[in-house]
């Protein structure tokens, strides 16, 4: 295929998927399942907060941000992924191919900047107690919540329109399961500096919202520790505990994705890093912020009975 030959371009093909004679069916069905309990899973999180009428800490409503946010940004690329395990032709268009991007992108960023807030938060539960209700207003929060999901879906668009501008050379094949930045940016044939600049700024940005939560997460242990009583320590550990292994899951992959530079994977650890990424977080949302939690669980409850009160009316 030359070079500099745009309308050659007119489709990509995923190559990181096994042939159906490789055995791609059975990835299908366990993908769907993950994909089913992710769904199912978050929108109980997210109906769970929402429903409730009483008023709870500013933690849950971030909560059933996340949860809907995961849903989301997962949904951009877990079906088109269960569609190339089972037929023969994996393809997407060019358009396809950005939206997916887009999508994917605008509603993890958002996600990463709300898990930032969340840090900030228990923070403050933890070593300000007395004084959270006054910092943690539920204007502030609505601001945070609101701002987060904004800036999340516009800070991806100049480099949407940049890379859809350049000529696409081809090849027109993607080594990847679903279509990313730094995949589309090799197949451009005119500069992509400038894209690339923006690519390392976001990486650098990922790196210092990692070390935010760090340190959020090393004053918290601090404080922790200096409680007297073991019950008190244990109640206060279970309070972040379940947060810090969610951004431990999220920043983690997003680093291992994103902020890795000039250094490369070998295909199939590239490809698993990919599908544990897009996965992985959505997947322990639902299980660390429910089952560990005794008021998520109380509400979770009251969501079946009111889904058992209705469904016993309609019938």
């Amino acid at each position: 295929m030359g070079r500099g030959n745009l309308s050659a371009v007119t489709e990509f093909i995923f190559t990181g998927f096994p042939q159906l004679q490789d055995g791609g069916l059975l990835y299908f069905f366990p993908l769907l399942f993950v994909y089913t309990f992710i769904v199912v899973g978050n929108l109980m999180v997210f109906f769970a907060v929402r429903l409730d009428t009483h008023p709870h800490n500013p933690m849950y409503n971030f909560i059933s941000i996340v949860a809907f946010l995961g849903i989301r940004y997962m949904t951009a690329t877990i079906p088109k992924m269960l569609s190339n395990l089972i037929c023969e032709k994996k393809t997407i268009s060019i358009t396809g191919c950005l939206l997916q991007m887009y999508f994917f992108h605008s509603l993890g960023n958002p996600e990463g900047m709300l898990l930032t807030t969340m840090a900030i938060d228990r923070s403050v539960a933890i070593c300000d107690p007395l004084r959270y209700q006054m910092i943690l207003t539920p204007r502030l929060c609505a601001q945070l919540s609101a701002g987060s999901c904004i800036l999340g879906l516009l800070i991806l668009l100049p480099e949407i329109v940049m890379i859809s501008t350049p000529l696409l050379c081809g090849p027109d094949q993607i080594c990847q399961i679903f279509c990313d930045l730094v995949l589309m940016l090799s197949l451009a044939c005119t500069d992509t500096s400038t894209i690339l600049v923006e690519d390392v700024i976001h990486a650098v940005a990922i790196i210092v919202t990692v070390l935010i939560i760090a340190l959020f997460s090393i004053r918290m242990v601090t404080v922790v520790l200096r409680i007297p009583s073991a019950e008190g320590r244990q109640k206060a550990f279970f309070t972040c505990a379940g947060h810090l292994a969610v951004s431990l899951i999220f920043f983690g992959h997003v680093s291992l994705m994103y902020s890795r530079f000039n250094a490369t994977y070998p295909p199939v650890l590239d490809t698993t890093i990919a599908l544990m990424f897009t996965i992985l977080a959505p997947f322990f949302n639902p299980v660390i912020y429910s089952l560990r939690n005794k008021d998520m669980k109380n509400e979770i409850r009251t969501l079946f009975h009111l889904w058992k009160t209705f469904d016993t009316f309609g019938g």
